[in-house]
């Protein structure tokens, strides 16, 4: 039996943009305030990453370290919710940013119900075990339950088993397989059915029409990751690829409205 089974609509998405990890070109990645920003350019889908910390509080974050992305060190496998108040995530980025926090997956469902936004949430592969690992995804489909009836939701992983996990759970979501170049093999047909996926992730490196209308034939959408270049998106959407995730919201939206 399944822990959630909510009734939902299949995104039906065609031309759409990403916003990956907000807008990080105004705004510090997977922040608050770069979410505010997708919304000031005009972007309606955010996509961003969701991992778990030791009190079973699940943040938006990318990297399985703090190092990169904030003013700390080493793993936040060992955190509590607490200690996110004391963790600067924005001034590496720029020093008008100083005080922005990793939020909570709780704190952004929040932020697109408000706004009503789409959401394509990527579960991270989680490092510390199945037990964690299911924590997770149980935590995921919790605060999911919570979205507004009109935000449409997608839900990606690189890892396989987490998809095939989360789908065992929660049928009723949308997936998307994430695909590197290297990992798009002559098997991707089993992989998204054992997967229940809707969408194949592709990256966009080496992505040639033929495949794209292979995975189209067989009735999968297909996003593609990470475009920055406005002419390769017109392409790939004159391919017939239903969306591109894109560090550039602001600039891709603008081009394909007009």
């Amino acid at each position: 039996m399944s822990v959630h089974e909510p009734t939902l609509n299949i995104p039906i998405l065609k031309k759409t943009v990403f916003a990956h990890r907000g807008l990080p070109t105004r705004a510090p990645e997977n922040t608050l305030a770069a979410f505010e920003a997708t919304v000031q350019a005009g972007g309606l889908w955010i996509e961003t990453d969701v991992d778990i910390i030791a009190d079973g509080t699940p943040i938006i974050i990318h990297d399985s370290t703090l190092d990169r992305t904030t003013n700390r060190k080493g793993s936040f496998y060992p955190l509590q919710q607490a200690d996110l108040a004391s963790i600067d995530a924005g001034s590496w980025f720029d020093r008008k940013f100083v005080g922005e926090r990793i939020p909570t997956l709780h704190q952004l469902i929040d932020f697109i119900n408000e706004y009503q936004l789409n959401l394509n949430l990527e579960i991270k592969q989680n490092e510390q075990g199945a037990n964690q690992t299911i924590q997770l995804i149980n935590a995921v489909i919790k605060e999911l339950a919570r979205l507004s009836p009109q935000c449409q939701v997608i839900v990606s992983s690189f890892s396989q088993p987490i998809l095939m996990a989360f789908h065992e759970r929660a049928p009723a979501y949308a997936l998307g397989v994430l695909f590197e170049r290297a990992t798009l093999q002559s098997d991707w047909l089993t992989v998204l059915e054992l997967c229940g996926a809707t969408y194949a992730h592709v990256e966009n490196e080496g992505l040639t029409h033929q495949t794209v209308e292979q995975l189209s034939m067989a009735g999968y959408g297909v996003n593609v990751w990470t475009v920055n270049d406005i002419e390769r998106a017109k392409e790939l959407f004159a391919w017939g690829c239903t969306g591109v995730f894109t560090d550039i919201t602001d600039k891709m939206t603008a081009v394909l409205k007009s």
